[in-house]
């Protein structure tokens, strides 16, 4: 069959254009707002796509239409979609067809605030490595995987299970339109506060997910809400620390990190991990509670998959390789996400001065409401420098402006700078910088090009051998 997306480059959007591709599909598309690392795997897929809309972008033989999630993407003013009508191509959501697409399988659902990429790329690491064929549907690039979505071999179907919205018209969350059969649960903190005004109307379509769950519920046990939605039904917890259910205990922190998994029944499965910050210690015992309940791995295959897994790109994975100056890369899309960002680098760079290149990209960086974020999420760095929001969408919220944000910033007390672009951030760090410092990138968005750009001139200054 032949697919058109409009809207190819987003990340879920992208991923279901994978799996159809694993399928022997023809997929092509359209997208304005391309950018890596989206953009770069959309071109090692060997997918074409139109970088402007345009009604004459559209084969004259599509079958199906997928229409991202994107208000732009929406309505009269996009001759694409106008076009797509017109014709009467059929034409789902991403998230309406992924649902058609998987029905029937064995599906495990990833969802919660934030982990969720992660969860899902490690899932499927460890169901490969023990030699297993599982399909896979992941919002991020993974960096041990060859692609973001795989139809697989096996019942398995591993779905990250998004809480945004399915379209502007259609407000149910993402993971509401999938056939789910177990639940895998990272976390219930407040996000998308444009979509979701209050905590209660977060947290209602995670009631729904996990009353729709008939199978194997896992779920991240320092969390009071997930607590009271999943009351009355059978659990299997998960921590750091002895605990409930799954634990990660004498936890040694270290370039390598290595820790125990003990399990309910007592068994206890030395590990060591590549990926910096607690939060993934945790990650790790979530994606094994949830495997080895199903039966699928054993200690043995986990000793093997997770000392090898690197994570997903833009989830703290290292940008630089010889200098002395590491830069990571950090989702930055949320409160949470970034903090737990920050504290991972705070964990393993103790001594260092912390860095931030800061963009605030999403409606909930740039949204009144969530303005209390700047208070606190930069505890702790050295300094930050901030490049302006983009504006994109800024009728549809309660839009802050950059001076806003910035004097938010500096009224907390931390050091921070307006920065115009990114050659002002690479002006700025040549003549601040001494070389013992760490740098994080800090964005869901393109970061005006800083993670193609910084790098090789760090590997040039850093990377020299000092006499």
């Amino acid at each position: 069959m032949k697919f058109y997306f409009l809207g190819i480059a987003g990340a879920g959007v992208s991923a279901l254009a994978s799996i159809l591709v694993s399928e022997g599909h023809e997929v092509s598309g359209s997208d304005e707002a391309a950018f890596p690392p989206v953009s770069t795997y959309l071109d090692r897929l060997g997918v074409r796509y139109a970088t402007r809309f345009s009604a004459t972008n559209i084969p004259a033989d599509v079958d199906i239409a997928i229409i991202g999630t994107s208000a732009k993407l929406h309505g009269a003013e996009n001759p694409e979609f106008s076009e797509i009508k017109r014709r009467g191509i059929p034409h789902y959501t991403f998230a309406e067809y992924l649902g058609l697409h998987t029905k029937g399988r064995e599906n495990i659902v990833v969802a919660g605030s934030f982990g969720k990429s992660t969860l899902t790329a490690m899932l499927a690491h460890m169901l490969v490595t023990a030699g297993r064929k599982p399909g896979w549907f992941i919002g991020a690039i993974p960096l041990d995987l060859d692609r973001t979505g795989a139809a697989g071999g096996d019942p398995e179907m591993i779905i990250e299970g998004d809480e945004y919205v399915v379209s502007i018209e259609d407000r149910r969350s993402k993971f509401e339109l999938y056939d789910v059969r177990h639940t895998l649960l990272s976390s219930i903190v407040h996000d998308h506060v444009n979509m979701f005004p209050t905590f209660e109307s977060y947290v209602l379509p995670f009631r729904k997910l996990v009353d729709a769950t008939p199978g194997v519920l896992v779920c991240a046990r320092q969390y009071e809400t997930v607590r009271e939605i999943t009351a009355g039904r059978d659990v299997v917890w998960y921590g750091l620390g002895p605990g409930e259910g799954y634990s990660a205990e004498d936890i040694v922190i270290g370039e390598v990190t290595t820790f125990t998994l003990t399990t309910p029944t007592g068994e206890r499965i030395p590990l060591e991990t590549q990926l910096l910050g607690h939060h993934n210690i945790e990650n790790i015992v979530g994606a094994a509670a949830m495997l080895l309940e199903r039966g699928l791995v054993t200690g043995a295959d986990l000793q093997r998959s997770v000392p090898v897994f690197r994570g997903v790109a833009r989830r703290l994975d290292k940008k630089t390789i010889r200098s002395r100056v590491p830069v990571y890369e950090g989702f930055g899309s949320s409160y949470e996400k970034a903090r737990s960002a920050i504290e991972a680098i705070q964990l393993h760079f103790p001594q260092r001065p912390l860095v931030v290149v800061f963009e605030p990209h999403t409606f909930s960086w740039r949204n009144a409401d969530a303005l209390v974020w700047y208070d606190t999420v930069f505890e702790g760095v050295a300094r930050v420098l901030v490049l302006p929001p983009p504006t994109h969408g800024a009728g549809g919220h309660n839009q802050l402006g950059f001076a806003e944000i910035m004097d938010r910033i500096l009224a907390a007390g931390v050091n921070a700078s307006p920065v115009a672009g990114a050659d002002a951030v690479l002006a700025d760090l040549e003549g601040s910088l001494k070389g013992y410092e760490v740098v994080l990138l800090l964005s869901s968005g393109p970061l005006d090009g800083l993670v193609d750009r910084l790098p090789p001139q760090f590997e040039e200054r850093f990377g020299r051998l000092v006499r």
